[in-house]
């Protein structure tokens, strides 16, 4: 049994009038994500680059949190987890969010230890 999609985004912040309308918002919202991310990288502010974070630049940090948010829009908008059930949802989103954020933490904790070891160590680069 076939239903109506919901013709809003952002909890019924934006409401539109048809699917089409709908698709056109969000084609914007995620340009305007694009844009900030590829204007940021152009760019690059000297306080985003040489202020570190948990080991990493601020602006990877950035990068990475707008496109987690891209994923996860396109997945809540596009794949219609929004009209599905609680569980479902947070099984389907909070998982992925889990074990990707748990592998940046991973690899970047692994990368400082083997620059350390580089960088200090008896190693040398001769790459």
């Amino acid at each position: 049994m076939a239903h109506d999609h919901k013709l809003e985004i952002f909890r019924g912040l934006v409401k539109f009038k048809s699917n089409i309308s709908k698709i056109w918002g969000v084609l914007i919202f995620l340009s305007i994500i694009t844009t900030i991310e590829v204007v940021l990288g152009i760019i690059r502010p000297a306080f985003l680059v040489e202020t570190s974070f948990l080991g990493m630049h601020l602006l990877n940090w950035i990068f990475i949190i707008l496109t987690l948010v891209k994923a996860y829009y396109i997945a809540w908008d596009f794949m219609h987890l929004r009209d599905e059930k609680t569980a479902l949802r947070r099984v389907i989103v909070w998982t992925p969010i889990f074990l990707v954020s748990y592998l940046i933490f991973i690899l970047l904790f692994e990368a400082d230890y083997i620059h350390e070891v580089y960088k200090e160590g008896f190693i040398k680069w001769n790459f």
